[in-house]
């Protein structure tokens, strides 16, 4: 049934569910690999469609940016409508030089300083993990398409604009181990967590926060396309 944030009907998405953060990336895929994409949802222009995608049905929606807009989405899309896997296809800026533009991360956990699992559901953790088995199938599908993937711990962020940056990486990458930074992972791991389903996200290297590297907007609407691949072919290994 809709919710106030989502106008679809029972029925209208599929069991598994790519979400890039950017809804304009979402309609990208749709209209680029998915066949016959039906949209479901433009409320708040939080696009979300449906298609088929070499035989199976599937879905791809907008997030929106920051564990918030993650958390409402997916919870929804988890609770209301029966999915039951949940790929992030996003964006990170790289904490370590190693990581170049257009790389690409495998979250296989997410630390936050955030709030949101705890006041959530009491949950007091502040590393949350991801689906083992979802994670094997999208480094399964890279491998065979030969894209190599790097995974590791990422920082989920509350914050994108700090006050004070110096030093900031470094001590986060000492201290918790993480490798890039971003901004929905953890919200999205810890409502796969509690309401029992499967969740998964696979980042491309937007900017280094080392190097100054940078990819421009449309860059990160349309070219991040090995990600997209690897995420559309290991979403239908799950249905």
């Amino acid at each position: 049934m809709p919710t106030p944030h989502n106008e679809a009907k029972n029925g209208d998405i599929a069991k598994t569910v790519l979400m890039p953060g950017d809804p304009l990336r979402a309609k990208y895929i749709a209209e680029t690999f998915f066949e016959n994409p039906v949209q479901f949802n433009t409320v708040r222009n939080m696009l979300g469609y449906t298609g088929i995608y070499k035989g199976k049905k599937i879905s791809v929606m907008g997030s929106g940016m920051g564990m918030p807009s993650m958390g409402i989405y997916s919870y929804e899309l988890f609770s209301f409508y029966e999915v039951d896997a949940i790929i992030r296809i996003g964006s990170a800026g790289a904490y370590i030089k190693d990581l170049k533009t257009y790389d690409l991360v495998l979250a296989e956990s997410a630390w936050s300083e955030s709030s949101y699992a705890l006041v959530q559901s009491g949950c007091p953790e502040d590393v949350l993990t991801s689906d083992k088995q979802l994670n094997g199938s999208i480094e399964a599908v890279a491998e065979k398409l030969g894209y190599p993937i790097v995974k590791g711990r990422v920082h989920c962020s509350d914050v994108f604009y700090r006050e004070s940056q110096e030093d900031r990486c470094e001590t986060i990458r000492k201290n918790h181990g993480c490798i890039c930074v971003e901004m929905e992972s953890f919200a999205l791991f810890h409502n796969a967590n509690i309401l029992n389903k499967k969740a998964a996200c696979l980042l491309t290297i937007s900017n280094n926060l080392v190097t100054k590297e940078e990819t421009s907007a449309r860059d990160r609407e349309q070219s991040f396309r090995r990600m997209m691949e690897i995420g559309l072919a290991a979403a239908i290994q799950s249905i």
